[in-house]
């Protein structure tokens, strides 16, 4: 009789799409540092903070696949095959995304490719970028008194217009939110401006979000862009047009220096 061996079971790979939040490592979810720890290959975008990064396994494989505007180190088809071949070679892959991968993160596209080809994959959400931007700017998207919906719209679509639903966007007693509208900042509120928006309106700009680097400018349709222009602002930064960006002056409560340092002194002596 002929010993049988039996060929070694098959390592089932698997993809998990995780947020990475809106860059302040300690607002990571449970779930995400655990895997982060775990994960045999991590594949992550630029807006992912160094300090998310030292969670990362030692041992773990790292591939940048961070987009910029007109700098994309991988096409997004070619992200999501990538996804693909980890997964069918056993691996477990933590695909890190910027803030909530479901909020302007591709998150959608990546999942219904790894459907197609029978891939599993969880999602593990994170703070989105509105939400913990907005906190840390003492911005309440939301208030009895100014607002009572809030609006999330991406100021570069996929062919690379803002030709946004001007007419919804300039309703009274909301907020507004725009992704990724800095370099359309102008046009953005000229255009709000010629669908009916007051031009004293207040708007916001936020630069760097939630990390040491964050800076805040706020002002009104008819001023904000020349002064976000002469300031040098640059991307990563989001955009909040409503009256609730006048609680600003009032709620704002992160001093990042301040506050970078005692969270480093508490790291320290823990």
């Amino acid at each position: 009789m002929k010993n049988l061996i039996t060929p070694p079971l098959y390592k089932r790979g698997r993809v998990y799409l995780v947020g990475a939040g809106p860059g302040d490592p300690e607002l990571l979810t449970l779930r995400a540092v655990r895997l982060l720890g775990q994960t045999d290959v991590i594949v992550y975008d630029h807006l992912v903070s160094r300090g998310i990064l030292d969670f990362v396994a030692p041992d773990a494989e790292r591939i940048y696949a961070g987009k910029r505007r007109n700098e994309h180190t991988m096409r997004q088809e070619q992200i999501n095959l990538l996804l693909v071949k980890l997964a069918r070679e056993g691996k477990h892959v933590v695909r890190l995304k910027g803030g909530d991968p479901f909020i302007f993160g591709r998150g959608g596209e990546e999942m219904e490719v790894l459907a197609e080809h029978g891939i599993d994959f969880e999602v593990v959400p994170g703070i989105t970028a509105a939400c913990g931007v907005s906190s840390y700017a003492g911005i309440p998207l939301t208030h009895r008194d100014h607002a009572q919906s809030c609006l999330f719209v991406t100021g570069h679509l996929k062919d690379g217009s803002a030709n946004l639903d001007w007419e919804a966007l300039v309703r009274a007693r909301q907020t507004v939110v725009i992704y990724m509208g800095l370099n359309a900042l102008a046009d953005i509120c000229h255009q709000l401006i010629a669908h009916g928006a007051p031009p004293s309106r207040p708007i916001a700009v936020v630069q760097h979000g939630t990390i040491a680097t964050q800076q805040v400018l706020t002002g009104t349709l008819s001023d904000l862009a020349q002064r976000v222009a002469e300031s040098g602002f640059t991307s990563p930064s989001l955009i909040i047009v409503g009256d609730v960006v006048k609680l600003h002056d009032s709620l704002a409560w992160f001093t990042p220096a301040v506050t970078c340092v005692k969270k480093t002194e508490l790291a320290v002596s823990a």
